[in-house]
C-alpha cells in the first residue's frame, strides 16, 4: 500500500496542467513541488484534510475517516460548503479506532462501519479516508473498500491520503486521483446536451455557486456535475459527457481537468467567479468552448447582452459606497485567485490594496496581479503576524481581508478585519457576491466599535490609590462621584444620629 501511495504522489506531480512543472527536466519534475512535513509544518492542513474538504462537499455521500476520532473532529465542518438538498455529508462517521486496533488491526472495524452504514442511512457510496495512524499499522483500505463494495452492491471508495504524505495541496490532488480512479465515468447521464458542462474546484462556499448558477441558467447553460460544491453521487460519476470543463480555485484539482481531457477529449480552461471582470471572462470563456465544441455560436450575442446587463448593474451599485470608501487602504491576505480577483472590484469602489499574499497562489495568479496593479505591485509571500500587526498598526492599511487564523493579529491591532476565507458567512461569487463584498467592507470600517477600543482605558495615567477605594476608579466618574456624595451624606448622618443619643 504504501508502494501505491508513492506512485501516486509521484503521478499526480508529474502535472501537464502545470507551466512552472513543464519548466523543469524530467527527473526534477517528478520530485514535485513540496517537502515531507516536519513536526508541527501541518497548521496550514495536512494531505488526509486536503483530500477531506476537498470531496466532502459531495453531499449525499457518507464520508468515512478510518482513523482515530480525532481526524473526523478536526476536519469535520469546517467549511461553510451549502446543501440544496441532502444532508448526508454533515454527519461525521469515522471508525474510532482505540490502541487494540493499532495492535490487531483496523480493518474488520472499517468493514463492520461499512456495513452499519450502508443498513441506517444507504447512501449511494461512501468515501473511506485513510489516516496517518491506519497507514502506519497498515490497513489495506483499497483491499476492504473492494469486498465491501462487492458485499453490499454499493460504490465504497478509498481516499488514500494520510496525512504525512504532506500538506493540504497535495490532498486536494489525492482525493481527486480517488474520483479519478473509482467515480468519473463510472455511470451515464440521463441526457446531454450541447451545454453541458462541470466546475471544477468550486466547493460552494457560503453558497456561492448559487450566485452563478442563475447566470449559467439565463444562458441556457448546464452544469453536469459541480466537483463538488453542492455535488451529488450519481453527477460526479457521469461527469464524463460535459462538453466543457472550468477550473476554479487555482489548479487545486488540475489533474481531474488534464486527464479528463486526456481521456474523454474536454477543453478545459481556468477561470474566477470573483470580481465583476473576471466573472465576465469566465461566461465569454465557457462560451466560446462551448461554441466550438458545437453549440449554436447566438450564444456568444447572448452572452455579451447579459454581461452588459449584469456589469452596469453591479457597477451602479458599487458607486454608492464609493464617496466613503475613496482611499482606504485595504491589506489582503489570502492566495490563489483571490489573490488578484477580487482587487479590481474593490479599485472600482475607489479603495488602494496597500498588499497581497501570495503564498498559495500560482505562477498565474502573480502574472495577473502585475497586470492589475502594477509592476511594483506589493505581493507578501510569508507575512509574519508580527509584521502584519506593524503594518496595521502603523496605519498603513485601514483594513485587513484574510482567513480565520490572522484575524487576531488585525484585533490586537484595534483594527477592521473581514473574514474572505472558507469560513465565511456571505458569498462573495458573481455579480452579486461583489457587491456584497463591497458592503460588507463598508460595514466594518463604519462600525463605531474601533472608535471605542481605540479611546484611552479610564485607569490610563490614573495616579496610585489606596487599595480599598480602588473599585470606585473603575467606575464611569459620573458613577463614582455619585457615590462619593451618597458615601459623605451617610456618614453626617451617622454622625447626626450619635449626637442625638447623647
Amino acid at each position: 500500500m504504501a508502494a501505491s501511495l508513492k506512485a501516486k504522489i509521484a503521478e499526480v506531480f508529474d502535472e501537464p496542467g502545470c507551466d512552472k512543472n513543464q519548466g523543469k527536466s524530467e527527473k526534477e519534475r517528478k520530485k514535485g513541488c513540496t517537502k515531507q512535513l516536519s513536526p508541527g509544518a501541518a497548521a496550514g492542513g495536512c494531505a488526509f484534510d486536503g483530500a477531506k474538504i476537498a470531496l466532502q462537499p459531495i453531499v449525499d455521500v457518507a464520508h468515512l475517516v478510518h482513523g482515530p476520532i480525532a481526524c473526523e473532529g478536526n476536519s469535520w465542518d469546517n467549511r461553510h460548503s451549502f446543501s440544496s438538498g441532502a444532508d448526508t455529508y454533515r454527519t461525521g462517521f469515522t471508525t474510532d479506532i482505540n490502541e487494540l486496533d493499532v495492535v490487531y488491526g483496523g480493518e474488520k472495524r472499517l468493514f463492520k462501519s461499512c456495513r452499519e452504514i450502508i443498513e441506517k442511512y444507504d447512501p449511494p457510496a461512501i468515501f473511506v479516508y485513510q489516516t496517518c495512524v491506519t497507514a502506519l499499522i497498515g490497513d489495506d483500505i483499497e483491499a476492504v473498500c473492494k469486498r465491501a463494495s462487492e458485499k453490499f452492491g454499493k460504490p465504497v471508495i478509498p481516499v488514500n491520503a494520510p496525512g504525512f504524505a504532506g500538506p493540504k495541496n497535495l490532498g486536494n490532488k489525492l482525493g481527486a486521483e480517488a474520483l479519478l480512479d473509482y467515480v468519473i465515468g463510472t455511470e451515464e447521464p440521463e441526457t446531454t446536451t450541447q451545454y453541458d458542462i462541470n466546475i471544477i474546484g468550486e466547493y460552494n462556499l457560503s453558497g456561492e455557486l448559487w450566485q452563478i448558477k442563475p447566470l449559467l441558467d439565463a444562458l441556457g447553460i448546464r452544469i453536469l456535475s459541480c466537483i463538488s460544491g453542492d455535488g451529488r453521487y450519481h453527477e460526479v460519476a457521469s461527469s464524463h459527457r460535459a462538453k466543457v470543463n472550468m477550473m476554479v480555485c487555482s489548479k487545486s484539482m488540475i489533474n481531474v481537468a488534464t486527464k479528463m481531457e486526456k481521456k474523454y477529449g474536454i477543453p478545459y480552461f481556468e477561470g474566477s467567479f470573483y470580481g465583476i471582470g473576471d466573472m465576465s471572462d469566465t461566461l465569454r470563456q465557457i462560451s466560446k468552448l462551448l461554441v466550438k465544441q458545437g453549440a449554436d455560436a447566438e450564444l456568444l450575442d447572448r452572452t455579451e447582452a447579459l454581461i452588459a446587463a449584469e456589469e452596469k448593474r453591479a457597477y451602479e451599485r458599487i458607486q454608492a459606497y464609493k464617496p466613503r470608501l475613496q482611499g482606504k487602504r485595504v491589506l489582503l491576505i489570502t492566495g490563489g485567485v483571490k489573490s488578484w480577483s477580487v482587487v479590481a472590484a474593490l479599485q472600482e469602489a475607489g479603495m488602494e490594496i496597500v498588499g497581497t499574499s501570495v503564498k498559495k497562489s500560482t505562477k498565474e495568479d502573480k502574472e495577473r496581479i502585475k497586470e492589475i496593479m502594477g509592476e511594483d505591485a506589493h505581493m507578501i509571500d510569508d507575512m509574519s503576524p508580527r509584521e502584519m500587526y506593524k503594518m496595521l498598526k502603523d496605519a498603513r492599511a485601514d483594513i485587513m481581508l484574510s482567513g480565520g487564523r490572522s484575524q487576531f493579529v488585525a484585533l490586537k491591532a484595534k483594527m477592521p478585519w473581514l473574514d474572505i476565507n472558507q469560513e465565511r458567512h456571505y458569498a462573495y461569487g458573481g455579480y452579486e457576491g461583489m457587491v456584497t463584498l463591497v458592503n460588507e467592507i463598508d460595514k466594518a470600517l463604519a462600525n463605531p466599535v474601533w472608535k471605542a477600543v481605540r479611546l484611552p482605558a479610564p485607569w490610563d495615567g490614573a495616579e496610585m490609590i489606596p487599595a480599598d477605594t480602588a473599585p470606585e476608579m473603575c467606575m464611569p466618574q459620573p458613577v463614582r462621584e455619585a457615590g462619593i456624595v451618597a458615601r459623605e451624606h451617610a456618614l453626617n448622618e451617622g454622625r447626626e444620629a450619635a449626637a442625638h443619643a447623647h
